[in-house]
């Protein structure tokens, strides 16, 4: 096998293979005797079937195997034996002559393909002693735990059917169907939906407008959807709903003890608000770990500069482009809408798929030097986190979905290894701890970027971050975090 380099330039390379017929030849005979007393043939008794026999009936099925033997080897071994890292799998050019290709199965000519392909450079690390973070920490007061443990109580609050006008805290049970123009609309129709009034889980105004209904009324309520609703298509629409009361309740006293704790499934008040405590804690938390990993990103930014492979760069945007231009449609803009143009957004996203790239590169040379990995044990977890998060009736196909395709598995094995090696990094440079405000904590810097997410185009994102799939996101209800199930999920 004779290998030729006839590319070199930048992170480019084009390697020329070239096979002789000999060496063809040599590997079909070898396939050709093992079969022999392997195959059965009409005629011949088992193990004398003549070799050119067997030839003319399985010579080039055997001989493209051969060929792929040798393109699936030698690009790992190629590749390998001169010290590179492909960034993606190389392109392999063979030739489309098909008397050519003819000849090659047929084992009268040299095998010659050529390997295209981009190397990942090389990263010296540098040392992480000028790295310097600032941890904003923001402390949990009690009345924040206070006030979430009595949300979450308020679905465990009793209510009793009353005769009479609905009154503000009362629950009603109605059933609907919007129209627009006249018209009813995907989405939003409903039947025996229980609405606490004040509640604000509707839109603004609806919930008004059933204040001194009773049980059995019926009553056209109407209302204009926010400009920022989810559903874009429904955003700033003057809807009708023709309303039916079916049941009015009014609400027993809110208890907050160890029966409301177990009317939601846990053992104790005590338990309750350690679950609460938790997911508050957890998600400041998280608002703090993502604060800190962009400025650890933003320094290592600036600390490396270096060409990164341009396959990978546009693979990397045309992912983060899908992402804008469905945010977009899905929220019924343009690109003018968002005061800029698409060639315009188009150099922002590449910027952004570049810094991307290059700051994935130097975590991956990190974390390969710093010996870290993702065990399968952490895989596990990983997977089963994921799945959790499908439809119960989907979690079993999702699962199959992940064990049989590796590369999706890799995909969920990515963003483990990267916080790994934030985790190992944090652990190495200067961190300093910020006690702060909960408004400091949750203010955002809007053209701040991660390796991990894009910025969108803003507004498009806005609506996209209260989006829900399905019919839910055409209901007649604002977005609005599940926090009667709060407890229950945690636990």
């Amino acid at each position: 096998m004779q290998v030729t380099e006839t590319l070199n330039s930048g992170l480019k390379r084009e390697i020329k293979i070239t096979v002789p017929a000999g060496d063809m030849e040599a590997k079909l005979m070898a396939r050709l005797s093992d079969a022999r007393n392997k195959v059965r043939i009409n005629g011949f008794r088992p193990g004398k079937v003549p070799v050119q026999h067997l030839r003319k009936v399985y010579g080039k099925s055997f001989m493209a195997e051969v060929v792929n033997e040798i393109l699936n080897d030698s690009t790992r071994s190629i590749i390998t034996g001169r010290g590179e890292k492909a960034a993606m799998q190389p392109e392999v050019i063979m030739t489309e002559d098909e008397k050519e290709a003819e000849k090659i199965l047929a084992g009268g000519t040299d095998f010659e393909f050529r390997l295209n392909y981009e190397v990942i450079p090389a990263i010296e690390i540098k040392d992480f002693s000028d790295i310097k973070v600032t941890r904003q920490v923001f402390d949990v007061p009690e009345a924040e735990i206070d006030d979430q443990v009595k949300r979450v109580a308020e679905s465990a609050r009793s209510y009793e059917p009353k005769t009479g006008k609905a009154a503000e805290g009362d629950r009603v049970s109605i059933d609907y169907v919007g129209k627009i123009d006249g018209e009813a609309f995907a989405g939003g129709a409903g039947t025996d939906q229980p609405l606490v009034l004040g509640s604000k889980e509707f839109i603004p105004g609806f919930e008004d407008q059933l204040i001194g209904t009773k049980a059995g009324d019926e009553k056209q309520v109407t209302v204009t959807f926010p400009e920022n609703y989810q559903a874009a298509h429904l955003a700033g629409k003057e809807a009708t709903f023709d309303v039916t009361v079916k049941e009015v309740s009014k609400p027993g006293e809110l208890e907050i003890n160890d029966e409301t704790a177990k009317n939601l499934g846990l053992e104790s008040l005590e338990r309750l608000r350690e679950i609460v405590r938790g997911q508050i804690e957890n998600q400041f938390g998280s608002m703090t770990r993502q604060k800190v990993k962009r400025q650890l990103l933003d320094q290592l930014d600036a600390a490396y500069s270096f060409e990164a492979p341009s396959k990978l760069i546009e693979a990397e945007f045309n992912n983060i482009w899908a992402q804008v231009t469905r945010d977009l449609e899905a929220a019924g803009r343009t690109f003018a809408d968002e005061e800029t143009t698409e060639e315009e957004a188009r150099a922002e996203y590449l910027r952004l798929a570049e810094r991307r790239v290059r700051l994935g590169l130097v975590l991956a040379e990190i974390g390969e030097k710093a010996g870290v990995t993702v065990s399968d044990e952490e895989l596990q977890r990983g997977l089963f986190e994921q799945v959790r998060r499908f439809p119960a009736n989907q979690q079993q196909e999702a699962f199959e979905f992940y064990r049989s395709n590796p590369e999706a598995l890799n995909a969920l094995r990515a963003p483990m290894f990267e916080e790994k090696v934030v985790d190992h990094l944090l652990g190495q440079i200067s961190v300093t701890d910020v006690k702060v405000s909960k408004e400091e904590l949750m203010a955002d810097d809007e053209d701040a970027e991660t390796t991990t997410k894009a910025k969108p185009a803003k507004k498009a994102a806005a609506k996209k971050a209260e989006a829900k799939a399905g019919d839910e996101a055409e209901e007649p209800k604002k977005k609005a975090a599940p926090k009667k199930k709060a407890a229950k999920d945690a636990e």
